[in-house]
């Protein structure tokens, strides 16, 4: 049980609006939401700072940067996954859908995709499982198709595992993220410490891989999703044809699409577009692919996701907001529309009945402070 919570003098965000009021919370849910603040014993006076529902991340590597903080080293996975909790924690983020990628490279070692998913989950379910997060913890498979035991690694997990996404991921140069083969080198070779003979040979080992088991992947991929009970998202879908594609297999969302047409192709066929926050901070992809500002303004972004950056969630979703004229919109992008798009309706929006994840953020500047977060009703920063 937790202690009544009431916070006024509060810009509170709601589905469609903006109200200026008095919000309660009681035993982990929402019990009241007014539009007068209250002058009553114990009541938090917020100064007239926004409340928000607490963010729902859909795709982010972030916890990958905590395991492995410098090339080949292996942090231990409990402090690891504890530090990622408590970053998101910092930055409004209530619900998080963690991406693990599953599908290494075993024959070549020096290509850097080793096995970890599996043992992974199994210490972060049972770290959620000892109350000892902070945050509500789901989990992304990240399905890579140019890898050699992807089959494999789907097949350790089940519906038991929290599985909310699997999303299918072809990086062969060439196409989708990395269609022009220069702007993977500078990438490749940046990460991987590639001289020009390296690239060639690591470029054609992954030619090569998605050839032997491309189609093969993404079959097992869709039917392993669908045992798990989860939603099905594709990855940088570049043409109208893949997105076609992605449609047939059942994909609802699609994550970072690269070009408009894609995203257009994704609008008239119901697929929810996904589109990273550092696209909109920095004013375009690092990739050099489409602007998601483009798409904003365009009405083909639904929900954004940090990507590698958990801070620039909130950022992003108000510069939606002041994009769009409505930052009810805007961080819509960031809570209702993604809590939907994975179908955790208890979340997401505050309403009467929904659980009290929510945040409050100071905006009299650039940048939105975040000054709380809480977590089903318990202050988690």
């Amino acid at each position: 049980m937790t202690q009544d919570i009431i916070l006024t003098n509060a810009s509170i965000i709601l589905s469609e609006e903006v109200i200026h009021g008095t919000i309660r919370l009681q035993d982990g849910l929402i019990t009241d939401i007014s539009s007068t603040p209250t002058d009553v014993a114990g009541a938090i006076d917020l100064e007239g700072d926004y409340v928000a529902p607490g963010m729902v991340e859909l795709h982010t590597d972030n916890l990958e940067r905590h395991l492995s903080p410098r090339p080949k080293v292996d942090w231990p996975h409990r402090a690891a996954i504890i530090a990622h909790d408590r970053e998101l924690a910092g930055t409004g983020i209530t619900t998080v859908f963690d991406a693990l990628r599953v599908g290494s490279i075993v024959s070549d070692q020096s290509k850097h995709h080793g096995k970890y998913a599996r043992k992974l989950t199994t210490e972060l379910l049972a770290l959620r499982e000892s109350e000892t997060l902070r945050i509500s913890h789901h989990i992304h498979l990240r399905a890579e198709i140019c890898s050699e035991t992807l089959i494999e690694e789907l097949a350790e997990f089940g519906p038991e595992d929290r599985i909310g996404i699997v999303s299918m991921m072809d990086h062969t140069p060439g196409q989708r993220q990395f269609t022009d083969v220069q702007k993977y080198k500078d990438y490749a070779c940046g990460k991987h410490n590639l001289d020009d003979a390296g690239f060639d040979e690591h470029v054609n080992f992954l030619y090569d891989l998605q050839s032997q088991f491309g189609k093969k992947h993404e079959a097992a991929t869709v039917a392993e999703a669908s045992r798990f009970g989860a939603k099905l998202a594709s990855h940088d879908d570049t043409t109208t044809k893949q997105v076609e594609v992605s449609h047939s297999y059942g994909v609802s969302m699609a994550e970072f699409p690269t070009t408009l047409d894609a995203a257009d192709a994704c609008h008239a066929r119901g697929i929810s577009t996904i589109m990273g926050a550092p696209n909109i901070i920095r004013g375009g992809s690092h990739s050099g692919n489409v602007a998601a500002r483009e798409l904003a303004e365009r009405d083909r972004l639904d929900i954004l996701s940090s990507d590698y950056v958990p801070a620039g969630l909130l950022i992003a979703a108000v510069q939606l907001g002041n994009l769009w004229g409505d930052m009810a919109r805007g961080l819509s992008t960031v809570t209702r529309n993604p809590a939907n798009a994975v179908g955790l309706l208890d979340r997401g929006q505050l309403a009467l009945g929904k659980r009290a994840d929510l945040i409050r953020f100071g905006n009299s500047s650039k940048t939105p402070e975040l000054k709380g977060t809480w977590s089903a009703g318990t202050k988690v920063f």
